[in-house]
């Protein structure tokens, strides 16, 4: 497909390629996070030299539209998703608020004996068994966090069937007898990603991850899990509540 662009004197064609690429963008033909078509199939639609084209796509990414990588090519930018931590941090409610559509799914689970780190923030004895479930939250079908999370065995014994069922925490621990649970602590780092995480959250290895280390009580104040999630940074944009009072 090629576009005719005007070659009399007013626009300059590099705007009417921003302009093109942006009508295609806003019409839905690029959806967010789809990689356009390369610089050459580019410049032969338009029939423009590399630099013209260039200069447009400078365009596109100051205005926000589109992330060109080195070496990957450039891509439609992603809605980013604020990520409310507060005491009440619910995955799914946080992306239905935002008019796009939750999903889970369970990556890996198993049966651990907890080092001094869990231990410690689950307040249980070293090498009390702990279920591990390693999972993906998504928006729209994107990923945009993973998640390693802790749960004391003894008292949520089947929480990798339940969560595999369900694709809800919070479903989870209600069948365990656990109506409601809040945020105790969240702490929040960034670094660069492992390829794992990389290759889970479908992000280049040179783009960082937002890691939040966090444990949930019930109640009554008795920790129920403690785990780290790592945000796609490109996609969310975490949300500090004030503390109340």
């Amino acid at each position: 497909m090629q576009d005719d662009l005007s070659r009399r004197e007013g626009i300059a064609l590099w705007r009417q390629i921003e302009q093109a690429i942006t009508q295609d963008i806003t019409e839905g033909r690029f959806q967010p996070g789809d990689r356009l078509p390369t610089e050459k199939q580019l410049a032969d639609r338009f029939r423009v030299n590399r630099h013209t084209l260039r200069r447009a796509m400078e365009a596109l990414e100051a205005h926000g539209l589109v992330r060109i990588e080195q070496g990957r090519g450039s891509f439609v930018q992603e809605h980013v998703l604020d990520y409310a931590l507060s005491a009440r941090t619910r995955f799914s409610e946080i992306v239905s608020a935002q008019n796009r559509i939750p999903g889970g799914k369970l990556i890996d689970s198993g049966l651990v004996p907890a080092d001094a780190d869990i231990a410690e923030a689950l307040e249980v004895p070293v090498d009390t068994l702990c279920v591990m479930l390693r999972m993906v939250g998504e928006a729209d079908g994107r990923p945009v966090l993973y998640s390693q999370n802790y749960f004391p065995a003894e008292r949520f014994p089947n929480a990798a069937r339940i969560y595999a069922e369900t694709h809800s925490v919070t479903e989870m621990v209600k069948a365990h007898g656990v109506a409601d649970y809040r945020r105790k602590l969240t702490r929040v780092t960034a670094r660069m990603p492992t390829e794992d995480e990389a290759a889970t959250l479908v992000q280049p290895r040179n783009r960082p991850v937002l890691v939040a280390e966090a444990v949930d009580a019930d109640m009554t104040g008795t920790p129920i899990r403690y785990g780290y999630v790592r945000f796609a940074s490109e996609r969310v944009k975490l949300v500090f509540d004030p503390p109340k009072g």
